[in-house]
């Protein structure tokens, strides 16, 4: 660095003293970020993180430095575009993104920018008395008309499609209307962390989706433990108990009496007995006045249990003959509008 400027080798060292700081140090995108709102978001990450703005060449000679004492950290050079910034932390690399991205406030479209999602104009009343607006919307290719005093959009319109430019026309617009599509906040590319640099397309983690990935493999893991017979201290109990379940339907189906299945087995075999009796029931003298009586009892403790199936069956079917009728409805109306 011998014909590097004096202020520069200065900067240098600076960032290489915080790159040595830090474990964990990250690449940030600060383009489009009003200095207000930038000021607000560095106060918010006082004590968490540290962001420095440079120039992206001394950004680079900084890595080169470090990268004996943090192998591959050059590697972040590879992610400095646009208005770029170091950040430092102690933090999990995923709980800074997560922190970042959080951070992100709306703001208005402004001319020239890139949408990076559809920008979209809700159907309905804009608020607007009838006038020149009208036109405006119009203009832009947003379908609107007057409704009950009042200027309204007649149905959604996309007015800019993700990667397309957005015009001066339509900022305006979209300015009047109060609609902020664009997303402002500090942009994180990606970050280094113990030999590994992680992208922000890795650090962007759906945590609902996330937890419920790891609640089914928990499940898929307990349940082949389970029948694979495989003791953990999660699956112990449920095994035993599984088991002991199994050997008793086993004790009960080969008719081995025990303390734990002659109770089942004996109500097993009076069922299977009383089911013949009903078979020879009307044949006379078949069975005596003692079983007839059970019978009688058993018919008896039947019959409500029998009106209450018949009853469900009816309201099952009343629904099933409801919700052919909505469906019927439904395809009617997309039918004829």
């Amino acid at each position: 660095m011998a014909h590097v400027a004096e202020w520069k080798k200065e900067e240098v060292k600076e960032l290489k003293g915080i790159i040595g700081e830090y474990d964990v140090i990250g690449i940030v995108d600060l383009v489009n970020i009003p200095a207000k709102q930038l000021q607000e978001m560095r106060k918010s990450l006082k004590g968490k993180a540290v962001i420095r703005m440079s120039k992206k060449n001394l950004i680079d000679l900084a890595f080169e430095d470090c990268n004996a004492d943090k192998t591959n950290i050059v590697d972040l050079s590879e992610h400095m575009d646009g208005q770029v910034a170091l950040i430092a932390t102690e933090m999990n690399p995923f709980k800074l993104y997560k922190i970042l991205e959080d951070s992100k406030t709306s703001a208005p479209a402004k001319p020239g920018a890139v949408a990076e999602e559809d920008i979209i104009v809700p159907e309905g009343d804009t608020g607007f008395e009838p006038g020149p607006f009208l036109g405006e919307l119009q203009q832009v290719g947003i379908p609107a008309k007057i409704d009950k005093g009042k200027i309204c959009v007649q149905k959604e319109t996309v007015v800019v499609a993700a990667g397309e430019t957005v015009s001066k026309q339509v900022a305006a617009t979209l300015s009047r209307m109060d609609i902020n599509p664009m997303e402002v906040g500090i942009d994180l590319k990606a970050v280094y962390e113990e030999g590994s640099v992680y992208t922000s397309d890795l650090l962007a983690i759906d945590e609902e989706q996330t937890l419920a990935d790891i609640q089914n493999a928990f499940r898929n893991a307990f349940n082949l433990s389970v029948n694979a017979a495989i003791p953990t201290d999660e699956t112990i109990s449920t095994i035993i108990t599984l088991a002991y379940t199994r050997a008793i339907n086993v004790g009960v189906e080969a008719a081995i009496m025990t303390s734990e299945t002659s109770e089942p087995i004996i109500g097993l075999a009076q069922a299977k007995m009383l089911a013949l009796a009903s078979e020879v029931a009307d044949a006379p003298g078949a069975i005596d006045d003692e079983l007839a009586e059970k019978l009688s009892n058993v018919a008896v403790a039947a019959a409500p249990a029998a009106e209450e199936e018949v009853v469900e069956e009816e309201e099952e079917e009343e629904e099933e003959e409801e919700n052919s009728e909505e469906t019927a409805a439904a395809g009617l109306g997309a039918l004829f509008g």
